[in-house]
């Protein structure tokens, strides 16, 4: 079996291992390889911007935080906060149990809560960017242009998409279907529900502010 890790000079450590181990062992294989090739593309886009892996920004660090992004789309990540916050949770429980510092830890957690988070993200430290821009580059090609077309079919043939926009839509609308909490409003998950008609009705925001002191003012 090819060593991809080899293969893509991933950071190759202990706790690396595992955490690619994780990925692939609690999630659906789409979903895992998309988690992977977030890693591939995001590191890309970074250098592609000049931030280099080891001088610019922790390597091992960004690689965690990509390949454990979606932990809240699986089973086992299933809670009942929006996918990106469980995500976050399952991933800080495993890297804390394994050791992982918690200033690392706490970057990690912010890297996944808010890789979906247009206009945060990419403002934040290069771990929690490029994290961010990995993922939107491997589900809606943004950034994409920033990828050699040598590293994506590379990306693409170790890690095949496997399924339509990875599987993911379906998963995050199967899961606010079960408990509708989980798309608070406002959020990423709120609006897939509300495109596929699971969203459940919310205050218009005129009435809501108005609701919010009667009779004050």
């Amino acid at each position: 079996m090819a060593d991809h890790f080899a293969e893509f000079s991933m950071p190759d450590t202990y706790l690396t291992r595992k955490a690619y181990d994780l990925a692939f062992s609690f999630g659906t294989t789409a979903l895992a390889h998309h988690s992977v090739r977030t890693y591939l593309f995001g590191r890309a886009i970074g250098e592609a911007r000049g931030v280099r892996p080891g001088d610019d920004y922790d390597d091992e660090l960004l690689f965690l935080s990509c390949v454990l992004h979606d932990a809240g789309l699986t089973e086992r990540g299933d809670g009942g906060q929006r996918f990106e916050v469980d995500g976050a949770d399952l991933a800080a429980g495993f890297l804390s149990a394994n050791g992982l510092d918690d200033e690392r830890v706490r970057i990690a957690w912010e890297a996944i809560a808010l890789h979906t988070s247009l206009g945060i993200a990419q403002r934040m430290r290069p771990e929690i960017a490029l994290t961010h821009a990995g993922s939107g580059a491997d589900i809606a090609g943004l950034g994409a242009e920033a990828l050699t077309a040598d590293l994506a079919d590379r990306a693409h043939a170790a890690f095949p998409r496997l399924a339509t926009g990875c599987g993911l839509t379906e998963i995050i609308v199967e899961q606010i279907a079960r408990n509708p909490a989980k798309a608070p409003m406002g959020s990423f998950p709120a609006e897939l529900a509300r495109q596929y008609g699971t969203a459940t009705p919310t205050p218009e925001w005129a009435r809501l502010i108005a609701a919010a002191w009667p009779g004050v003012g």
